[in-house]
């Protein structure tokens, strides 16, 4: 319904019935045809209650249903109608088309066969409500998928696929299609207004049945869903940063539950949490043999090692890709004399330099100022710069390799769907010789071609104040020298000091999440633990700091938490506001959210199952 709030007029929903209050109200502005229905609205209740949302913030992420009159009048036609679609996909003499028509045999696609290994995790998936698909890179976990999602369909079930990012999107849809035709949409947060509403016009139709996209996709009026798959499922992406602070992969698993449906979770890193939690099918050998050799090279730069075997690479006629964790052209500006960093006046971090667009800009409040020229502090010039990025890296291989084709793929770069594809056109078609890209890199597209990868600034990772430090550089090890070797032979070049962590696991990535969990078994980190982060932020540094200390009196009130830490957060201020904060630790999620829900309150952010630390 909308109401009047003022002078303008809100969106509003009912969630408990209750007799007219004495004072004096104003009418219901319009009553509308959209509901939640009792999933969604329990859901969001669990939502709000475990990661610290209002109601409204959590029921927000769902897209309500909408009463349809002429629903129930059509029940039976458009029942008829999925079955026939149903027999399409089953029958070799027809196909989907992209406007929905039937198309003659002659070019229909069929199921893609499986191999005996992927037939056998197939079938142990169909014995399992919850798993995880643990297969290498090019092992073939999307054909498995196309068998898990036509099962469901011709079962007369809905289909859940989620990506971590919409880059990967296009690519999915074109696989998806191949075999369901018009029964797939993408949804992500980029859809335009008029695009949204006419996928849920198909969606209310049923017309269609399968939702694949980005972790909003997850809350589409989707009816009898019957699998949800979590792609990547060790990826960051799927845990939100602002309020719900909701992790989708953790979400997926619980609607699941909630309605009996089949969730699988797949990666060729898994996160050491889910392969702890999960059944695990494995998938130990790629679809194609290949071999790969790594080499452990010096340096924190595109130097003559680096450009030598992009060389040789080139004069194959083979690809290369170039991972550094860093976009832009370096991360910081500092002074050579006094060793200040040039920093953002509203935050407490170094202001990121973007040459290509001749400013300097904060990753943090989106402040940007022209580049520097001299150090605010000592006034020594010039100012030298730390940790090289894509645009710099992409000089340094042009001056070298001035013929070179070479491709900038970040999220600086490639900031349109349409940019996206024609990057991957160009790549595919032989028209580039290197892509240079940060963690884009490594978000399961499909490179066939490339038989060189060189992968920068892993100690870099390695350092990071963060518990999960060590999976976060070796998981992006091994998933950007998956892009690499999937037709023909390749090589790794891995930029770091640290080979001596790195080289027992390079074969076995399993070895690792073993020897990762007992490390945290013994140290108390999750998933044997449940923990919480605290985010404190005040405009006045005193104010926020009183704060902290008398919600640290208050939780030293509970039993059965530890504090693990606290005082002012990695990153002191953002958009003027000083930040403090304190981690907590519990081996009982129920204590842990009584303390918590206890000291929440104005002022106070909370965070639980947190990813970043800064």
């Amino acid at each position: 319904m909308q109401v009047p709030v003022k002078s303008t007029i809100k969106d509003a929903v009912v969630l408990i019935k209750t007799s007219k209050p004495e004072f004096e109200t104003l009418a219901v502005s319009d009553i509308t045809n959209k509901y939640y229905n009792t999933m969604q609205l329990e859901l969001a209740r669990f939502i709000s209650s475990y990661y610290f949302s209002s109601i409204s913030e959590a029921l927000a992420l769902f897209i309500p249903f909408e009463n349809v009159e002429w629903r129930k009048e059509k029940e039976e036609e458009d029942n008829m109608s999925f079955l026939r679609r149903q027999e399409s996909i089953m029958d070799p003499r027809v196909k989907h088309e992209d406007d929905g028509k039937l198309k003659a045999e002659d070019d229909m696609v069929l199921l893609p066969t499986l191999t005996a290994a992927q037939q056998k995790a197939l079938q142990e998936i169909e014995t399992y409500q919850r798993s995880l698909l643990f297969g290498v890179t090019g092992a073939g976990k999307t054909e498995i998928f196309i068998h898990l999602i036509n099962q469901a369909i011709t079962n007369n079930q809905n289909v859940i696929m989620l990506m971590p990012e919409i880059a990967l999107t296009p690519q999915m849809l074109e696989r998806l299609s191949k075999y369901f035709g018009n029964n797939v949409v993408i949804w992500h947060s980029k859809l335009t207004k008029n695009q949204k509403e006419n996928i849920l016009s198909r969606i209310a139709s049923g017309e269609v049945h399968i939702v694949a996209g980005a972790r909003s996709a997850l809350f589409v009026p989707l009816e009898n869903i019957g699998l949800i798959i979590v792609d990547e499922e060790h990826d960051d992406s799927y845990k939100s940063m602002t309020r719900p602070r909701y992790h989708a992969r953790d979400v997926a698993v619980l609607i699941g539950e909630k309605i009996g449906a089949k969730v699988v979770l797949a990666s060729a890193t898994p996160s050491a949490s889910s392969y702890h939690k999960y059944p695990i099918v494995r998938l130990k050998e790629a679809y194609i043999s290949t071999a790969k050799s790594y080499k452990f090279i010096s340096g924190d730069s595109v130097n003559s090692e680096c450009i030598k075997a992009l060389d040789n690479t080139i004069k194959q006629s083979e690809q290369a890709i170039v991972f550094l964790p860093t976009r832009g052209n370096f991360k910081y500006l500092y002074c050579p004399s006094c060793g200040t960093t040039h920093k953002c006046p509203f935050c407490s971090v170094g202001m990121a330099l973007h040459r290509n667009h001749k400013h300097l800009r904060c990753h943090y409040c989106g402040y940007t100022e022209s580049i520097a020229q001299s150090c605010s502090e000592c006034g020594y010039a010039p100012l030298s710069s730390e940790r090289i990025g894509t645009k710099e890296a992409i000089e340094l291989i042009n001056e070298s390799l001035p013929k070179a084709r070479v491709v900038q793929f970040d999220k600086d770069s490639i900031t349109t769907p349409k940019k996206l594809g024609l990057a991957l056109s160009q790549l595919a078609n032989k028209e580039t010789d290197i892509l240079v890209g940060t963690q884009m890199l490594s978000k399961g597209h499909d490179y066939p071609d490339i038989t060189l990868s060189i992968i920068m600034g892993l100690d870099y990772m390695l350092g990071l104040a963060d518990y999960r430090a060590k999976e976060r550089a070796i998981s992006l090890l091994f998933q950007i020298a998956g892009r690499s070797g999937r037709t023909k032979d390749a090589l790794i070049y891995i930029q770091s000091s640290h080979s001596h962590f790195f080289e027992p696991f390079l074969s076995d990535y399993e070895l690792f999440l073993r020897d990762e969990l007992e490390f945290r078994r013994i140290a108390s980190y999750p998933p044997f633990v449940s923990m919480a982060r605290v985010l404190i932020a005040h405009a006045k540094p005193d104010v926020a700091e009183k704060q902290l200390s008398n919600t640290l009196e208050a939780l030293k009130g509970f039993n059965n938490i530890e504090i693990i830490g606290y005082g002012k957060a990695p990153v002191e201020k953002i958009a003027s506001r000083y930040r403090y904060h304190i981690l907590l630790r519990s081996n009982s999620k129920k204590a842990l959210l009584t303390a918590l829900h206890a000291i929440a309150k104005r002022g106070i952010e909370i965070d639980m199952d947190p990813v970043d630390f800064s």
